[in-house]
Order: structure tokens, then sequence, then C-alpha cells
């Protein structure tokens, strides 16, 4: 798998103001883990994160970190843990990121997906379910696939296909539940006229809308109030 080269530099001061004034200029806060060592806080450019991940491999790129101030002044091959993003934005907040050997097999999330069109989708109108959308597996780091593609063209409906259908690539290992499903072609669901018309006549109908009434039709109402209690008074007299 192709490595993404980036720069960043050692995060000396931890305080939030700090990190905030650094995240104004479009900078990130970031972490390196590495079994066994201290943890490195570093900052790195946003816009070159963000061009990483947008590459085939997405947030399963290898990540090769050039550090300015690291005292092994070397570069660290990394992947991506977590990416925190801002609720509202967005935007990243903070990436943690481990420190890997290329020489290590480790455990990553790949993406499933379909490829070809199912016969009982073409054929008989079925919808084709996707029940799972990314499997474990274990590998070396260079050896990551960027998609796992199973074919579905011989679905019909009633068929599913399972992990256990998946071919792997050399070298990389499944980890998931081999009877766990990933697509199955299901029979479309039919509402029949008689159950649309009963659903009709039980909704809930719309709310009145309420004439506003206009200036002169409100003055003529307190008029003719005004001459019912003249009359009234009148009366009592």
């Amino acid at each position: 798998m192709e490595q993404v080269k980036l720069e960043a530099r050692v995060r000396k001061d931890l305080g939030k103001s700090a990190v905030k004034h650094e995240r104004e200029k479009g900078i990130i806060p970031a972490i390196v883990y590495r079994k066994g060592e201290n943890a490195m806080p570093i900052y790195l450019n946003r816009k070159s994160m963000e061009l990483a991940l947008h590459t085939s491999a997405g947030e399963n790129a290898l990540i090769n970190l050039k550090i300015e101030g690291d005292d092994k002044a070397k570069s660290k091959t990394c992947i991506i843990k977590e990416i925190q993003h801002d609720p509202l934005s967005g935007s990243m907040l903070h990436i943690d990121f481990n420190e890997i050997s290329l020489t290590e097999e480790i455990k990553v999330d790949v993406p499933l997906a379909p490829k070809g069109e199912s016969i009982g989708v073409k054929q008989d109108g079925g919808v084709l379910e996707h029940l799972l959308w990314e499997i474990q597996v274990e590998c070396l780091p260079t050896a990551i696939p960027e998609k796992l593609e199973i074919d579905v063209s011989g679905l019909k409906i009633g068929d599913a296909l399972f992990v256990k259908d998946i071919v792997a690539p050399d070298g990389v290992k499944i980890l998931n539940d081999p009877e766990v499903r990933i697509f199955a072609v299901e029979k479309p669901v039919e509402i029949k006229p008689e159950e649309a018309a009963a659903e009709a006549e039980t909704a809930p109908s719309e709310p009145e809308v309420l004439k506003q009434k206009k200036p002169e039709e409100i003055a003529a109402e307190e008029e003719a109030k005004a001459k019912a209690k003249e009359k009234e008074k009148e009366k009592k007299e």
C-alpha cells in the first residue's frame, strides 16, 4: 500500500489556549502512540491531513510522519487510530496515530462493496440488502486491502452471501464470524390497494385553517356588541 508523507512538529505547549490558537491557524493537535513507549504529542497541517484522507486507502492509509523536534530524528510509519470531529462543523479536532512496524501484522477494518448486479434484482424486482459494511482483517501494513469486493450477480430472491464466502487476498486473514450475512436479496414490500385505503382513512386529517378576520369585520362585531349592551341597559332602566 502507498505511504503518504506528512510533516509534523513536536507539541511542547499542551495548554488548551495554545491548542485553540493553533487550530485557528489551520493546525491540528495529534498524538502518536507506540507500544512500550511514551506517547508523543504533535501538530500537523489540517489541509495536508485532509489530502491524505482523500487517497484511495482513506483512513487505512499508511502515514509516514517526519516530525520536527523528534530526538530520534527519523520518520515514523503510522496508521490512524481515531479522528475526533467537531459535531457541528465536522472539521477535524484531534487525531490519534499508532506507530507500526512494516514487518508486523496489524488488525484493521476494511470496507465491503458489492460487485455486479444481482439476478434477483435485475430480473425479479428484488431488493439487495447490504447488511455488513466493513470487516476486520489481520495482515502486514503493506498488504491492507483498500476494500473487498463481493460478486453479488448470482444472487436470486432469498439468497444471501456470508463472511465465509469472501475470498481474501494472499496474506490477509479475516477475523469476523464466518456465518454473518453480508448481502441478501429480498422480495420488495407490496402494499395492497385496500391496505393503502385503510391507512388513508385512519391517518389524522389536516387541522382546519382558521380564517383571519379583516379589520372592518372586527370593527363591525365590536359595534354590534356595543349596541346589544346599550339595548340591554335600556330594558333594565
